[in-house]
């Protein structure tokens, strides 16, 4: 399994130049100029709404290309066209024919050092794009935004999700200082789709589209006004010929009445939905997309390990997949599990990448739990057990260690027995094996 994050770590500062990018595409013929395509950037929701738009363009008919990471399992998961992964024989001829191009680069002057793991990466996505013939992509923005390696497309329209506190280190330590790192996917009389946020945020994106003269679109009108006290989301529904956990609402979208039915869960994902929506509504003056297409989409999208439940059998509780790997993303975990388990004995399998704010997202999470199982994924960016008990103090948890996941999901089910809740979260790579283990395909 690759780490982003691990890669980037290593890599010296100066590899953060879009020149550098642009020389190995401009090698390759520019597959990047070959398809068009929708940029999405932010902290936290980008991965949910790059997977609802796609799912809502290939429900009207477009042949639609998704790339996303990190992956949960394979490497080829982030690298999609109408919801099939890339196959692995493809994959290996376009990172040899990449390989050769970055090395001819190399030998000749033209490239000072080899493109990183993400910049490899995104020029064989492009590659496998340009000659499939795409309608358009979508395309999830690696890490901040201005200097990602996605961020030499010309995209119809941009899509900045919620943005917080997360990878400090390489965008910044304030949130104004990363909404700058993310808004540089905004093109000079482009059109961006976002929603209101934060002040400091909002105070950013407003001043940079008025900078670059973008037209800015609102995702509010499809947000549905949402009253824990009177509306009940999500809910246990029949779908597809089986039950599971949705969010449902009415919403006028296109001017049709749609009944909105997404598998993603939790109140922060209605944000994402609408920014979808939006972003759908102002494509569909370019595409033939429907009110229908939109519901359909947004009914079939799949994105594993979002609030992902795994039902009970027998001897096996009933799991929560969710990557919640920063203090925002336990907020919401947190508001999500209080909503739909408050009488039920939660137990935590944690593990949690060093670079994370792990006392602050022990300290969100870790109350709700009766016990906590502290573990590590096989990444050498994981914190140990001990040093996810030393940053959690705090919480005053009670915190078990486990060696590997899969013991600690051994140990889990075994104190879940009855009516207990085995939760696995903190990093998208503990959740990546949690999945393998338990044979969930991602």
């Amino acid at each position: 399994m690759y780490a982003l994050g691990h890669e980037l770590a290593q890599t010296p500062s100066h590899k953060f130049d879009l020149a550098h990018m642009r020389v190995l595409l401009a090698a390759l013929e520019h597959p990047e100029q070959k398809f068009r395509s929708v940029l999405i950037a932010g902290t936290n929701g980008k991965g949910s709404t790059a997977a609802t738009l796609a799912s809502i363009l290939q429900a009207a008919g477009l042949r639609t290309a998704l790339y996303t990471s990190p992956h949960l399992v394979r490497i080829n998961e982030r690298i999609q066209i109408d919801g099939a992964q890339i196959p692995d024989d493809k994959f290996a001829l376009l990172h040899d024919v990449v390989e050769r191009t970055a090395e001819r680069l190399i030998e000749d002057g033209d490239l000072p050092w080899h493109p990183s793991f993400f910049e490899m990466l995104t020029a064989i996505a492009f590659e496998y794009f340009a000659t499939s013939k795409l309608d358009i992509g979508v395309l999830e923005v690696g890490m901040g935004g201005r200097l990602d390696a996605t961020n030499v497309v010309d995209p119809l329209l941009s899509v900045i999700t919620d943005i917080s506190l997360d990878h400090q280190k390489f965008l910044g330590d304030t949130i104004a200082e990363i909404a700058r790192e993310k808004v540089g996917i905004l093109r000079r009389n482009g059109i961006v789709v976002t929603l209101p946020q934060s002040p400091q945020a909002n105070d950013v994106i407003g001043n940079a589209v008025l900078d670059v003269g973008a037209t800015a679109i609102s995702a509010v009108p499809f947000v549905p006004p949402v009253s824990p006290a009177s509306d009940k989301y999500p809910q246990m529904v029949e779908s597809d010929g089986r039950k599971r956990l949705v969010s449902r609402y009415p919403l006028s979208v296109l001017g049709k009445e749609i009944v909105v039915e997404t598998p993603l869960v939790g109140r922060h994902q209605l944000r994402n939905v609408a920014l979808a929506i939006a972003a759908a509504e102002e494509l569909s003056k370019t595409f033939p997309i429907t009110a229908g297409a939109v519901e359909q989409g947004i009914r079939k999208t799949r994105w594993p390990g979002r609030f992902q439940v795994l039902p009970a059998s027998e001897g096996r509780p009933e799991t929560v997949f969710d990557v919640a790997h920063n203090p925002a993303g336990a907020w919401a975990l947190r508001s999500t599990l209080s909503s739909l388990y408050e009488d039920r004995r939660l137990i935590f399998v944690f593990g949690a990448m060093r670079d994370k704010a792990v006392g602050e997202i022990a300290e969100i999470l870790f109350p709700l739990a009766q016990r906590v199982i502290a573990t590590r994924a096989e990444n050498p960016r994981s914190a140990t057990p001990d040093e996810i008990r030393e940053a959690a103090v705090r919480s005053h948890a009670e915190i078990e260690a486990a060696a590997d996941v899969r013991s600690a999901l051994e140990r889990a089910s075994t104190l879940a027995v009855a009516d207990g809740i085995v939760v696995v979260t903190g990093s998208i790579y503990v959740v990546g094996e949690a999945m393998q283990v338990l044979g969930v395909r991602a």
